[in-house]
């Protein structure tokens, strides 16, 4: 494998025979093959989150506010939750979901509403300029999607999504209190 180049920006990450090659030399315990997959799935979601991120942007929405329009659509027709529940889906505290609804609704994404049967309930409901939005981020990421895995065949891809998958249920078992976030990343 090619050595990295030193850009403009600084030196380039190193590649991952040469980061695993470093932990071994540093922690003889290591299992590589382990180290391997770990570090290709981080390596992985860092540049997924970065394309993603440029895809949104792009929208003119934030990766934060894409979020809540993916749990509004998630939930069905009428594309309606009370901000407790998305914040508590989105892993994010009411204070935090509470701001994201507002610049959400200024922005025409969603809009809040007094639920009538219950006045003290707030509805957040997406609106048809924040599903075209939705829709719109899932073209583009579905043609990221199709190139990310043109190199596998069928057989591969659905292998590969059953192994993550098993990866995933483990994590989660393991950190049922995380619900997808440690932290309020917003």
């Amino acid at each position: 494998m090619p050595e990295p180049s030193d850009t403009a920006a600084g030196p380039a990450e190193p590649s991952l025979e040469q980061q695993i090659a470093a932990y071994q030399r540093e922690f003889q315990d290591l299992d590589p093959q382990v180290e391997q997959v770990v570090s290709a799935l981080q390596r992985l979601n860092r540049r997924m989150n970065v394309a993603y991120g440029r895809q949104t942007a792009a929208l003119s929405i934030s990766n934060a506010e894409w979020e809540v329009l993916k749990a509004l659509v998630v939930a069905g027709a009428p594309y309606q939750m009370g901000p407790g529940e998305l914040a508590k889906r989105l892993g994010l505290t009411p204070a935090a979901m509470t701001h994201r609804i507002d610049r959400m609704a200024s922005e025409g994404l969603v809009t809040r509403e007094r639920d009538e049967a219950n006045r003290v309930r707030v509805i957040v409901e997406l609106t048809q300029e924040g599903r075209e939005k939705w829709v719109e981020a899932m073209r583009m990421a579905s043609v990221f999607e199709e190139d990310l895995l043109q190199d596998l065949s069928a057989e591969e891809r659905g292998q590969l999504g059953e192994m993550l998958t098993r990866l995933l249920c483990r994590v989660e078992d393991a950190q049922p209190d995380a619900d997808g976030r440690l932290t309020d990343l917003d």
